[in-house]
């Protein structure tokens, strides 16, 4: 029953409405024939099967988590990507694979929960040279973090912020009034765990709609 829940919920469809800045920022790095491009934290790959739509590159995502790559692995055979996009249970502090791998590293709302040193140490080792960094990440953190960057090798080149407010108005707020038309169609539906995870998230945002604002940093790594 939760599954059946989940799935008319659709959370991640709602989402999608935030590939408009994904689609933005692939539009502002300089065109490259078959990019090799590195999701790191890529989850259940919404912003993975975008850059393959985006590029006729090979993508490659990366998560500790095996059970969303699961769910990945069958989006990408459902969608017949599967010589394009490859992903793999690895951690991005230690990604194995080869030095200057990859043209485009991409992670959305990832690397603030990680060690930023240890992290950027990786990326720079994987990214070739000149290649493209592009992370997404909340405004506040961004902007006390930002100054270490170039610390390791990542030249500031492009910033995208995002609407503000956009994650109550555009996400949130109708993820709220979905979870309400769907709470009385189900008696059990407050009982399952991620319908919990919603409820919570979206008091907090609620509470301080613009504090979770979002901007797109794209960087160039020149050393």
């Amino acid at each position: 029953m939760s599954e059946e829940i989940l799935n008319e919920l659709n959370a991640e469809g709602l989402r999608s409405v935030f590939l408009k800045y994904t689609r933005e920022a692939f539009a502002n790095i300089p065109q490259m024939n078959k990019p090799r491009i590195l999701d790191i934290g890529c989850g259940t790959g919404m912003p993975t099967l975008e850059l393959a739509a985006l590029s006729n590159g090979e993508i490659t995502g990366i998560d500790i988590d095996q059970g969303v790559l699961d769910k990945l692995n069958l989006k990408i055979k459902q969608e017949g990507l599967s010589s394009r996009i490859n992903v793999y249970n690895r951690s991005i502090y230690d990604t194995r694979f080869e030095d200057e791998t990859f043209d485009i590293l991409w992670e959305e709302g990832v690397i603030h929960l990680l060690d930023l040193k240890k992290t950027l140490t990786e990326c720079n080792r994987v990214l070739k040279m000149n290649g493209f960094m592009v992370t997404g990440e909340a405004t506040n953190w961004v902007d006390r973090k930002l100054k270490h960057f170039p610390k390791f090798g990542f030249n500031l080149i492009k910033q995208i912020s995002w609407e503000k407010g956009c994650w109550w108005s555009q996400y949130y707020a109708p993820l709220e009034e979905k979870i309400n038309i769907l709470r009385k169609k189900y008696d059990n539906f407050d009982d399952v765990e991620e319908v919990k995870r919603h409820l919570m998230e979206i008091e907090m945002v609620k509470k301080d709609p613009t504090g979770f604002d979002c901007v797109t940093y794209i960087m160039q790594k020149i050393n």
